[in-house]
């Protein structure tokens, strides 16, 4: 029998869950702040009591203890960015490309608000949220579950629907009332203020006292939801239905429009009514509805190519400039930045804007007192638009860009042609420093805790003088420096430690050779294996190479000529870490794959676009989007429309959904096979179609097969 005890825990706590369905969901609360929290309070203290009542989904579970770090998370599907429009013509032209991609098939999109947030990933196994997670660099982020979960409009069970494994992806942000409450708060206190609601909510999810985090009041509103790695629904639009059903604080500003002029219509619409809204949006996000065919248009390597951002107009405003100082980058590029009146600009304090270079100083014909006119559209940093010149008074001083380094005083030089003027001194500390930074930044070496002013401090006291002196600091070493312990010396000995492990494409990202971003550092790690090898490649043998052009070949030959180059790599070695690729990563690299081009078309029944663009690119080839003479071979599924017959016209090779897998060494896993022919002359078969048995449903699936495959 339930006691009574049992029916009046279980009796809050459907209490709160529907309180908290009022007040984020509705918008119609019927208690009071205080009210709630008695409720809450009255169920802690029961489960308190009787602890064996205490379950993983119970409202008191919101708030846990503190955590002493976050740990990585990897995500099962990559959380993409999303390629941004800036005008009408820009999405015109994305629906248009969309439309092409249907090749006459029924298509709409969903519009809904650009939340200024940060996206977050929530896992629940069987309808209990198990796990939260940053989106980090998309495919990597920081596990923050106890977090997520004093998040109110986060339900902690899925009520209806949920299936073994759900994914919910949505946008935690800060609304502009708990922003000013919050700033209220530290500005009484003496403390610094926040200087916008997105960085305040960034900041505050990765905290480790989750009892802090609750104070903060973050909310959130989903986006997305998948089952495994597929896509829950056959629309998007039904997303945001079972997520409402579930509990979840869905926005209702979001519309199925089914033409380019029912989008713009709610991009207007939703302008006229943002600066109403409790929370900061700086555009609309357009999706294709259909999930089947988000799967066929698939990605680019940063973004699907179903979805896109339009943003708002830039915000400008006007403010007076106080002076410009310089910056000296990893390169020893002389990057003039303006350093402004504070104001406010796009919900943002805003002190500083970029310039650029010298050059653009002259454009402007800029003067140091000058009132200015600002803009910030989708940039952290704002830009200089124009000087205001009718409001000089004869006050302002011309600006003399310097001819030095303003940190080490070698001679800063400019290359003619080039538009940047550099620090000649190949030891700048300037430069060291932000060298050792991108070196441990999270898309090469991932050195968590190896901040900016750590790294100051390093070099300055000549405890590093290049990135492989960090393979022998000691936490002595740490421990001794201001604000520092031994605790953390140790944590960041560790994340060092644990960077020996990063591999190749890391590595050759990491030490910064000119022109070799991530893209290139993962074509050059998978063709060549090893640095040792990489080095001795020729500026022909790396021009050869599938989309490394000439100006890339000689930057990376010409970086294995220098002697210190040659120095730091043996350095490295020595220090354990690790230049080579993964032998399970080797292994994978197949050669019917490496350097080949290949387009998919058509539906494939086992797997997703995006599924099947990974198996190709882990074996070493590459996607493209479309069919042309050097394309090496075209994966046909069902319905593949024109470009099977552009490939056909081209005599460029197809496979079949069955080879392919063969060939990338996923075969499908079926029971049984038969193959159906007719003997047509003595000795002879035809072989026209295959039954397949499929072990998971145990349904019979008739399948054209081509005999030569088969």
């Amino acid at each position: 029998m339930v006691s009574e005890l049992e029916m009046e825990i279980e009796h809050l706590r459907a209490e709160i869950e529907r309180h908290s369905e009022l007040y984020y969901q509705s918008d119609a609360p019927e208690i009071s702040d205080f009210e709630f929290d008695q409720l809450l309070e009255r169920l802690k203290a029961l489960e308190t009591e009787h602890p064996e009542f205490i379950t993983r989904d119970s409202p008191t579970q919101r708030i846990g203890g503190k955590a002493t770090s976050l740990r990585p998370f990897t995500h099962t599907v990559a959380l993409m960015s999303l390629d941004n429009s800036y005008d009408l013509d820009e999405l015109k032209a994305f629906t248009e490309r969309c439309e092409k991609l249907a090749e006459g098939r029924n298509l709409d999109y969903v519009a809904e608000l650009k939340i200024d947030g940060l996206s977050v990933s929530l896992h629940y196994e069987d309808g209990i949220l198990v796990t939260g997670a940053t989106r980090g660099d998309g495919s990597q982020g920081d596990e923050v579950t106890q977090n997520v979960k004093t998040i109110r409009s986060i339900p902690l069970k899925l009520k209806v629907d949920a299936p073994a494994h759900a994914e919910v992806r949505g946008e935690v942000f800060l609304s502009r009332t708990q922003f000013a409450r919050i700033n209220a708060e530290l500005e009484m206190q003496g403390e610094k203020t926040f200087a916008n609601a997105r960085n305040s909510a960034s900041g505050t999810l990765r905290m480790l006292d989750s009892a802090i985090v609750a104070s903060r009041r973050l909310d959130m509103f989903p986006y997305d939801a998948f089952t495994g790695a597929s896509k829950m629904f056959s629309t998007h639009a039904e997303v945001f239905e079972w997520c409402a059903r579930n509990g979840f604080n869905v926005n209702p500003h979001r519309r199925v429009c089914s033409s380019f002029e029912e989008l713009s219509a709610f991009i207007a619409e939703m302008e006229t009514v943002r600066d109403s809204l409790d929370y900061e949006i700086d555009g609309v996000v357009v999706k294709v509805n259909s999930t089947a065919l988000q799967d066929e248009f698939g990605t680019t390597t940063k973004a699907p190519r179903w979805a896109i951002a339009y943003k708002y107009p830039a915000r400008q405003a006007t403010t007076r400039l106080l002076g410009i100082g310089i910056q000296v980058g990893r390169t020893g590029a002389l990057t003039p930045v303006a350093h402004l009146e504070p104001t406010l600009l796009a919900g943002t304090t805003v002190a500083r804007a970029s310039l650029h270079n010298e050059d653009e100083i002259k454009r402007l014909d800029l003067k140091i007192g000058d009132y200015v006119m600002i803009e910030k559209s989708g940039e952290i940093i704002p830009q200089v638009l124009s000087v205001v010149a009718s409001k000089r008074d004869g006050s302002e001083v011309e600006f003399e860009f310097p001819r030095t380094c303003p940190v080490c005083g070698s001679e800063a030089v400019r290359p003619e042609g080039e538009a940047v003027r550099r620090c000649s001194n190949d030891v700048c500390p300037a430069k060291l420093k932000a060298r050792i930074l991108y070196f441990s930044s999270r898309k090469a070496m991932d050195i968590e805790g190896l901040g900016e002013v750590l790294v100051e401090t390093l070099v300055d006291n000549g405890s590093i003088k290049d990135v492989a002196d960090l393979y022998s600091l000691t936490v002595e070493q740490i421990a001794l420096l201001e604000r520092m312990a031994e605790k953390s010396g140790t944590n960041l000995i560790d994340q060092i430690a644990a960077s020996r492990e990063r591999g190749l494409q890391r590595l050759l990202y990491g030490i910064d050779i000119r022109h070799v971003g991530e893209r290139y550092a993962k074509i050059l790690a998978n063709h060549f294996r090893s640095i040792d090898r990489l080095a001795e490649a020729s500026v022909q043998e790396l021009d050869d190479i599938h989309e490394i052009g000439l100006s890339v070949a000689e930057s990376v030959y010409e970086w294995f000529r220098d002697p210190r180059n040659i120095d730091l790599v043996d350095r490295l070695k020595a220090a354990g870490v690790k230049t080579e690729t993964d032998a399970a990563s080797t292994a994978m690299l197949d050669e019917r794959f490496v350097g080949k081009t290949f387009v998919l078309t058509g539906k494939l029944e086992n797997y997703t676009r995006d599924e099947a663009a990974k198996l190709i690119e882990d074996r070493g080839g590459r996607v493209s989007s479309s069919v042309s003479k050097k394309t090496d071979y075209v994966v046909a599924g069902s319905d593949a429309g024109s470009k099977l017959t552009k490939a056909e016209a081209l005599g460029v090779p197809t496979l079949d959904e069955v080879t392919f897998a063969r060939w990338s060494g996923s075969e499908l896993d079926f029971a049984s096979v038969w193959v159906i022919g007719s003997v047509t002359a003595p000795g002879r078969v035809h072989f026209g179609n295959y039954l397949r048995k499929d072990p998971i449903d145990d349904k019979d699936t008739y399948d054209h097969a081509d005999a030569k495959n088969h």
